[in-house]
């Protein structure tokens, strides 16, 4: 009797069926806001297709994928000579000399805090009026040029956001990671770049895929400067035709490089961070 019961299975349990769902002022907003977007969604698909110019796309796609080539090319190499900037503008908001972190606060407080399009025509159009001065050095050669003076001016704004990324991720990282080093007697510079750093572009991992997702819209505005970068064909195109179909398709292509961006960041963050526990 004893030895049945100890080895008698449990029945199943069988759980109470889960409350229903009050539809509560949130939920019914949620809802609407879902359906409104589903309804310009389709609408937007109606419109492409009942619109639909072969002509157009024909005579422009061409420059569209030159645009964003042009696009790309700017953006990646802003993004690559911005996070070489960041290093030592980083280093510097953590120095304890007051003349490097007073340098390196201004240049973070001045390119974070006015837009960027005003940026890029102080280095275009305020630079080009100092011709004389610049041929004397030898620089008008680079300013003259609407695309270089759009890459400097994307590379010291994105260092800017980059270095405070950058900084903020190393400041998060714990005190006992230099302590640890130094007891081994391990030098600061090679526990910087070989203890701290990789730790810190983990965490600053999210920011900057933000920062490039940000920098790939932002990068529109070099079509005022007469740079044929996406936008700038796009301008061209309506210029030509006066159909408005020519931004829509510019903007369905910025959503899917962006999307294309996001998701990639994303199996990049998995990848980096499979060894830690989520």
């Amino acid at each position: 009797m004893t030895d049945s019961f100890l080895n008698a299975r449990p029945s199943t349990i069988v759980r109470p069926p889960a409350p229903p769902k009050k539809w509560t002022r949130g939920r019914v907003g949620g809802h609407f806001l879902v359906g409104l977007w589903a309804t310009l969604l389709i609408g937007l698909v109606v419109y492409l297709y009942s619109a639909w110019n072969i002509e157009l796309i024909q005579k422009y796609g061409p420059s569209y994928l030159e645009g964003l080539k042009t696009t790309i090319g700017l953006v990646s190499s802003s993004i690559l000579l911005g996070a070489l900037i960041s290093v030592p503008v980083a280093l510097g908001r953590m120095s304890k000399n007051r003349i490097a972190s007073a340098i390196a606060y201004a240049y973070v407080y001045f390119f974070r805090g006015t837009p960027l399009i005003a940026q890029v025509f102080l280095f275009y159009y305020g630079l080009g009026s100092f011709r004389p001065q610049l041929e004397a050095v030898g620089l008008w050669t680079f300013f003259r040029e609407a695309w270089y003076c759009a890459l400097l001016a994307f590379s010291l704004n994105t260092a800017a956001y980059q270095a405070e990324i950058l900084r903020g991720a190393v400041r998060s990282v714990p005190l006992g990671q230099w302590e640890g080093a130094a007891s081994l007697g391990i030098s600061k510079v090679v526990t910087f770049w070989k203890v701290i750093l990789p730790q810190a572009l983990i965490v600053a991992l999210r920011p900057y895929g933000n920062e490039i997702i940000l920098m790939i819209k932002g990068s529109a505005i070099v079509a005022l400067i007469t740079v044929y970068d996406l936008m700038g064909y796009t301008r061209l195109a309506y210029s030509r035709t006066f159909d408005f179909q020519a931004y829509l398709w510019a903007a369905i292509i910025y959503l899917i490089l962006v999307e294309i961006l996001r998701h990639i960041w994303d199996w990049l963050e998995r990848r980096l961070t499979r060894h830690l526990i989520r």
